[in-house]
């Protein structure tokens, strides 16, 4: 993986429970970290399922190995919000490649 490939910047958000001002337990997405990315593949899916027909974009990235990501938690790139859907270790804990899937409309 060449650092020059890295051309796209994603943060990695991860949910945290706060309080509202009433003091009830809100759940909120905060920014865990920064990275450097290389956008690998940008597909379209059409599906037929229980809310009819539906257009998800499903994005994969390259990036360096992080080891706290996990699949609880959400990619914000190009101001839309990608939920994790796969990761996969790229050598020894070298890089990793992360699909994501677009959340919303």
């Amino acid at each position: 993986m060449r650092a020059g490939s890295l051309d796209r910047l994603i943060e990695i958000q991860r949910r945290t429970t706060g309080l509202d001002l009433y003091g009830t337990p809100v759940e909120t997405w905060t920014t865990f970290a920064t990275m450097r990315a290389q956008l690998l593949k940008n597909a379209t899916d059409d599906r037929e399922g229980a809310r009819g027909h539906t257009t998800d974009a499903v994005l994969t990235f390259r990036m360096y190995y992080f080891a706290s990501l996990s699949l609880n938690d959400r990619l914000l790139y190009d101001g839309q919000q990608y939920e994790i859907t796969g990761i996969t270790e790229i050598g020894r804990r070298v890089g990793m490649d992360v699909t994501s899937e677009r959340v919303g409309p």
